[in-house]
Parts: C-alpha cells; structure tokens; sequence
C-alpha cells in the first residue's frame, strides 16, 4: 500500500512524497481510514512505528480538505503528557503541512512570559492545530480566552502516560471545554484496564487496534550486565571505549545527579557528550536535543523527560545506566533505538536492587534478556539466578564490536 491508495490530499500527498514518506506503516494503514471515515478510535501500539503520523496524516488532510473551513478558530487539540513530545508532534506537522497556510501551535510550560504571551495571542486569534500538555493548557482556559467549541478532532497521544503522572483528572477537565459533537482519538503504547476505563468517558463506540503491545522492536539487540553501583562508570566507559561508528547513542539515567555524574566522567576521557533533565531552560533542553538531532553530539544523557517524545533517526545504541523500576519504561526507552525497521542495541546495567523490577520487564516483553559477564578487569558481578545460555554471548560481541557499515 501507498499513501496515494489512501486518497489524500493532493498537497499532502506531495508533501509526504517530499520527506521521502511512500509507504504507510502497518498502524497507518489500520488508523487512516478510520480516522477519514470519522470513527472514534482507541489505538495502541509500540513507540517508533510512526503512531504521530497515524493521527498527524488524516487530521491535516481533513482540515486541507474542508471547503466550508471557519477562519480563527481551533480545529483539532492534540494532548501529550510531556513538552519533548509537544515540540515534536509541532516539528512533524510543520513538515507535512509545509507549502500551505496550515497553522500548528505547541502550547508547553517551562519558558518564560513572552512564550505565555505568545501562547495567548495565537489561541485568541485561533489556530487550525493546538498541541499542548495538560497542565498548561488548563492555564490557559481558566482564563477564560480559549474557546474549543469548534474542535472537531481531539486527541490523546501517549494517554498511558498521562494517567501514568496524574493527568486523569486534568484531562476530564479539558474534556469539559469541548463540544460533544467531535471526532475523539486515543493513541496509547499500553492498554491496561485503567486506559479501558477513561476511554469509556470520551470515546462514542470507538473502533479498536491493537499492535504489538509492549514488546520492544525485533531489531533491537537486548542484553544486560549485572553490576554493583560502583561499577557502572567503569564498564560504560569500557562498552563505549573504541567505538566511534556509534556515532548517535542515548544514556538514560533515574535521577538528574546521574546525568550530571555520568557526562563529567565521559567528558573526563575526552568522549563527546551533554546532558539534559529539568534542571535546563526549555530553551537549553531545545538547543541540546537539536545539537543530538543534527549529530554535533555524540552521546545524550537523559532522565526519562525524554523517553517518550523524542525523534532521532539512526540511534545506534541505548544504555540504561539505570534499570527502569517500570516494565513499560523499559520499552519506550529502548524503542528509541531499531526504528524504522532498523538495527538497534538496548544495554541495561542491572544492580542487586533492580533484578526484581527487571524480572517483570522480561515477563512482560515475555523474553529472557542475554546476561554477559562483566569485563574480568571489573571484578565479579552481583549473581542473577537464571542466566541465559553462555551459548548466546558471541552473537552480542560480534555485533557490538563490528564496525557499522556506512
């Protein structure tokens, strides 16, 4: 299939074309013509099988599409639990919707009063596409200037993670804004029972897909070393020594103190890296993740503000500096890596405090990660019972230590 059997928008259809995009992937397929077709719509499926271009690609083809289209007011509300996620959602429709007079507004916290004001104005004098966290948007209504009584689409990206971090009520509250008379679209990487149940609040007999639930991509290589605290540094400073075809790798680190911990000791041999968490400016964070994007940076060291939300092509590696006590945050770290149908490695060092919390991640991806040896330089290891077969290791090494054909 191609995007031109979907019967989109010529502009569309030449924009799509432009950014090299062809073919529709297996969730754009099922979601187009449902979304096209006006249908309630309760997505799940993994990160990095272009889910955004799933909602992003029928919503703009809808608004180009629309004759009888009302000028200054908001058509379509797209809510994301975090600002990353915002900022890129923007960044993708600005390159699908280039060459029209489309307009997209990313509405986040975390700037200064000339963004607010800015934010203000353009939801005033109306938007076609608003992106915005739950948090600041609600700002905005309690002030009584934004008017989303001619929203015909709303939708709810990464709608696991916003009841995740508390958004449940937030979101019934900006629902309260909206008329009944709307399309409802829910995009979520995991479907637990509480997902089922706050769509029953918003959705009007929503259809269903369902794709690969937490299951991280095939391509992504997973193993993990079990390490004590203080070898950690030690053997990611050997995994990353003499590797310079992995040219675009991602540290993700638990608290904002490992971040900083861990790019001083890289930056110390000389290894090319920076940082990002909450302790930067909005405007610092931006200029970090386009230094990354651009590959003036080697290596990103982050919490998890950015394991969901971010759009990096080609990123070789993913370290867990530290395991992730949730299963679920396990797969959207790694899946940052392997998209698009390419290779990938997913490293996690696993302490004697995590092996419980990762034993649940495996029963979850249903899949028994490879366990490797430490370096013998390192020392022993804390024991993990249940080792995968000593059989496996060399497919590892041999991939790892290959040099990346260009």
């Amino acid at each position: 299939m191609t995007f031109s059997d979907l019967q989109l928008n010529d502009q569309l259809l030449e924009a799509l074309g432009y950014m090299g995009f062809n073919n529709p992937t297996p969730i754009q397929q099922q979601a187009i013509p449902l979304i096209l077709e006006k249908q309630d719509l309760i997505a799940c499926a993994q990160t990095g099988t272009g889910k955004t271009g799933a909602f992003v690609i029928p919503t703009i083809h809808q608004i180009l599409s629309d004759t009888s289209k009302k000028a200054d007011v908001i058509r379509v509300l797209i809510v994301v639990p975090t600002r990353e996620l915002a900022i890129q959602i923007d960044q993708q429709i600005d390159g699908i919707a280039y060459g029209t007079d489309l307009s997209s507004l990313a509405i986040y916290g975390g700037g200064d009063g000339d963004d607010f004001t800015h934010q203000k104005n353009a939801l005033k004098q109306g938007v076609d596409i608003v992106i915005a966290t739950p948090g600041k948007l609600i700002s905005h209504l309690n002030l009584g200037y934004v008017n989303l009584k001619n929203v015909s689409t709303v939708i709810l990206d990464e709608a696991d993670r916003m009841l995740d971090i508390g958004f449940h009520d937030d979101m019934l509250k900006i629902f309260s804004f909206l008329p009944d008379s709307r399309q409802t679209l829910m995009f979520s990487a995991t479907m637990p029972a509480k997902i089922r149940t706050f769509a029953k609040k918003i959705l009007k007999n929503p259809k269903e897909i369902s794709l690969a639930v937490s299951k991280p991509a095939e391509k992504v290589l997973q193993v993990a070393y079990l390490t004590h605290d203080n070898q950690k540094t030690p053997l990611l400073l050997h995994l990353l020594k003499d590797k310079p075809e992995y040219n675009s790798i991602i540290i993700f680190t638990s608290t904002k103190k490992q971040v900083s911990e861990v790019v001083r000791a890289l930056q110390k041999l000389n290894i090319d890296a920076a940082g990002i968490s909450s302790n930067l400016q909005q405007s610092e964070r931006e200029e970090v993740m386009l230094r990354f994007r651009n590959k003036k940076i080697r290596i990103l060291v982050a919490t998890d503000v950015i394991s969901r939300g971010i759009d990096v092509k080609d990123i070789n590696l993913v370290v867990n500096y530290t395991a992730p006590k949730d299963p679920e945050d396990y797969v959207h770290r790694i899946g940052r890596t392997a998209r698009a149908d390419t290779d990938g490695i997913a490293i996690t060092l696993v302490n004697e405090n995590d092996m419980h919390a990762f034993a649940r991640t495996e029963k979850l991806i249903e899949k028994e990660i490879l366990k490797l040896p430490l370096p013998p330089e390192l020392g022993e290891g804390p024991v993990w019972k249940g080792n995968a077969n000593a059989k496996d290791r060399p497919t590892f090494k041999r991939k790892f230590n290959k040099t990346r054909s260009k």
